[in-house]
């Protein structure tokens, strides 16, 4: 009766001893989810192949072990992030540096800054079909051009219209919302369209005009020194260097996996979207990185740095198409104190 008693003793010692372990665990889990630093986090646009590799880094762990408690939402167009980031809705941002220049200019006491570029070369681009008889950007003169008002190739066009001697009032511009700008080529209803090259290159792909059938300027091949997407960041959140150094080594590591396996990459698109065609923005991510992120510059400097010489012209290519009232200097527009080291971010 005694060994009984002692050996039931004994098991509830252990039990006790079991729940209190388990607690303590738990306790421990709980401080450890808590004192995550919460990150809001607003993209350009839909979720698209682009988008991969911040949705890889969420999905794999690698802002949670940067102690960050990252969400990511779908935007509606650059400027529309650069405003979430500004009225502190959001803390980051992911949009057209140039957007965020015109808002600083309009918005000096709510001035944001660039920490990260992705899109060292902009998808900005021109279409038209080729038998349009379009064959240079002087054959543009006297044209019909379309694209959504908002659209950042068309906020730019005289950038591009410098850099190849056009006269960037010689040629018209019809709008639209954005579903109707490949189809109104398609039909023949304007001469040419501005757009993200990997968007309308697909969009017109769709349509059944195949890539052969268009010409295509790229503003960057004919010397448009303006950059593209970066990651932005309020001034609240860049007064915590930590949790910016902490977000941008999650993002380049969920680049250097995505860059690796760009299909395996588009699985964590579709855990957001299933309604995404797989092919497509695998097409899409893939353009993309050919285009604008694995640039020569990109390959010599590591991901995400930018080259000061040409940000200035950058600068002052923008305050000229846009017809802003003061010049910002490099230093307000990007701040590299926050990028990982030169070795990290060589991923390509």
């Amino acid at each position: 009766m005694l060994k009984t008693l002692s050996s039931l003793s004994s098991r509830i010692t252990l039990s006790l001893s079991t729940l209190c372990l388990c607690l303590g665990l738990s306790l421990v889990l709980t401080a450890s989810a808590s004192a995550q630093t919460p990150v809001r986090f607003t993209l350009d646009w839909k979720f698209e192949g682009p988008i991969a590799p911040y949705l890889l880094a969420h999905a794999r762990g690698y802002f949670a072990e940067e102690g960050l408690n990252v969400t990511i939402d779908s935007g509606t167009g650059s400027a529309g992030a650069v405003n979430r980031v500004a009225s502190g809705a959001y803390d980051v941002g992911f949009a057209d540096i140039n957007a965020m220049i015109e808002f600083n200019v309009g918005n000096p006491d709510q001035a944001l800054k660039a920490v990260f570029m992705i899109y060292d070369h902009p998808p900005f681009a021109i279409f038209t079909k080729k038998e349009s008889g379009i064959q240079t950007p002087a054959d543009l003169a006297g044209k019909t051009l379309g694209a959504p008002v908002f659209d950042s190739p068309r906020k730019t066009f005289s950038a591009f219209a410098a850099a190849t001697g056009l006269d960037a009032d010689a040629v018209n511009w019809t709008s639209m919302d954005p579903p109707l700008r490949e189809p109104m080529l398609l039909r023949g209803q304007v001469d040419a369209i501005s757009g993200f090259y990997f968007t309308s290159l697909l969009n017109l792909e769709n349509l059944g005009i195949p890539a052969d059938d268009l010409t295509v300027f790229l503003y960057p091949d004919y010397g448009v020194n303006l950059y593209g997407n970066a990651i932005i960041v309020s001034p609240q959140l860049a007064a915590q260097p930590e949790v910016v150094k902490g977000f941008l080594r999650a993002v380049v590591r969920g680049w250097a996996e995505t860059l690796e396996d760009p299909a395996a990459a588009i699985a964590y698109v579709r855990q957001r979207d299933g309604l995404i065609d797989v092919d497509l923005e695998t097409r899409r991510l893939k353009l993309a990185i050919e285009t604008s992120v694995a640039t020569e510059y990109a390959a010599a400097n590591g991901m995400g740095d930018v080259d000061d010489e040409r940000l200035a012209k950058a600068i002052a290519e923008v305050v000229n198409a846009f017809g802003l009232s003061t010049t910002p200097a490099p230093e307000a527009v990007f701040d590299r104190s926050f990028l990982p080291d030169q070795e990290t971010r060589s991923i390509f």
